[in-house]
């Protein structure tokens, strides 16, 4: 019993480091980019980018609010007349 324990635990690394390899193996794609796909990959990394900028600046105020510490209650003056 302990036998077949010992090679499920060493078949499963094993197994792991395969699939790994043949994931991060090259292959040829054999594909042809145009001029105008870089500019299409630019122009949405840009837009990406933009579109995080006006989220942030959106919900700048309740991020700020999220981050900064509660003011203190005052206690009510004894004083009052």
């Amino acid at each position: 019993m302990d036998q077949h324990n010992n090679q499920h635990q060493f078949q499963s690394p094993l197994l792991m480091a395969i699939m790994i390899a043949l994931l991060l193996t090259p292959v040829s794609a054999l594909a042809y980019l145009d001029p105008t796909t870089g500019s299409m990959l630019i122009s949405a990394i840009v837009g990406l980018f933009a579109s995080l900028v006006l989220a942030i600046k959106t919900y700048w105020y309740r991020i700020k609010s999220f981050f900064k510490s509660k003011p203190a209650e005052s206690k009510p003056d004894d004083e009052t007349t």
